[in-house]
């Protein structure tokens, strides 16, 4: 006979009160809604860091800064100074450059040709992985020549409104060939330049100097000289 004093308890779990199943639910939402606010911000971060190195990238293949490193422009550029270099300016292209990755690629178009007096930054021929800075002297298919301290363009004193320290020694005279130019640094006793290691191709040069940014009085823009003609400009 059954003990009505005794209730049965059922195996499995007593049901759920409608309290307790609205609490789990605001459980599972508060988590949900926890996920996607994190998962929306890693995608904002991720937004941003992609933003930033396609900038980046993009502003590297345009502009690029450098530091002089030596006393061969002298007295118009000084060691230690920073320079704002324009990539666009004679051979635009591609540079994607991440060391850590090994990464190092280049792929430029040379579709201007620097101007006589123009400051340039290049790759030094006999070792890539430096960088100079000199002034475009002599174009393709020019001769040039120092005789007495002076410069001459097949045959015409070379104005010099830039006021460079002079040469003591004598060169040339030279031919330039097509393809290349023939540069200097203003320093001109104490610059490894085209009268050492030739003239310069063109496909190596980085950029034109554009702008003097560091330190403070040095600021200013690079000035620009028209010396394509000699004979008007003497």
């Amino acid at each position: 006979m059954s003990n009505p004093d005794v209730d049965v308890t059922p195996t499995g779990s007593a049901p759920e009160t409608p309290d307790r199943v609205a609490g789990s639910l605001e459980a599972t939402g508060t988590k949900a809604g926890a996920l996607n606010t994190a998962l929306a911000a890693v995608r904002e971060f991720a937004q941003t860091i992609l933003l930033a190195l396609l900038l980046f990238f993009v502003i590297r293949n345009v502009v690029q800064n450098f530091r002089i490193d030596g006393i061969s422009m002298e007295p118009n550029f000084h060691h230690g100074q920073f320079l704002i270099v324009n990539r666009f300016a004679y051979c635009p292209g591609l540079h994607l450059e991440i060391p850590p990755l090994g990464i190092d690629f280049h792929k430029t178009w040379c579709v201007n040709q620097p101007r006589r007096g123009d400051v340039i930054v290049f790759e030094y021929p006999l070792d890539t992985s430096r960088d100079f800075i000199k002034r475009v002297i002599a174009l393709p298919g020019e001769t040039v020549e120092v005789r007495n301290g002076q410069i001459f363009v097949d045959g015409q004193l070379l104005p010099e409104p830039f006021g460079p320290n002079p040469a003591s020694r004598d060169f040339g005279p030279l031919r330039v060939p097509p393809g290349t130019v023939f540069v200097m640094g203003d320093n001109r006793n104490n610059s490894s330049d085209s009268r050492v290691w030739g003239p310069l191709p063109q496909n190596e040069i980085i950029g034109k100097a554009i702008l003097s940014y560091w330190p403070p009085q040095s600021w200013a823009i690079v000035p620009q000289y028209d010396l394509t003609n000699l004979s008007a400009a003497r």
